[in-house]
């Protein structure tokens, strides 16, 4: 399902983008930040999209809790048959 959100924009000649996913400890997503921009304004909006549709993530473990409000995690984006993240 997700894939179909960006299949056809990523048709487009783009970057791989690398995006930096702020998750609070509840699970729930502070901000999106775009390191590398894919160059294709419908492309970062379709991750994006696709960020958000996947929330809530799971909350994090007691013992994560307690020592970190937030994680950042930063991944680039592959568009091929699938989306994958390096």
């Amino acid at each position: 399902m997700t894939f179909d959100m960006v299949r056809e924009v990523v048709k487009q000649p783009h970057v791989q983008p690398t995006v930096t996913v702020a998750v609070r400890a509840d699970g729930s997503v502070e901000k999106v930040t775009f390191v590398v921009s894919s160059g294709v304004a419908a492309i970062d909006e379709a991750i994006r999209k696709v960020v958000a549709s996947q929330a809530p993530y799971g909350a994090f473990p007691p013992a994560l809790a307690r020592r970190y409000d937030v994680v950042e995690i930063r991944r680039t984006w592959i568009f091929d048959v699938s989306i994958r993240l390096q």
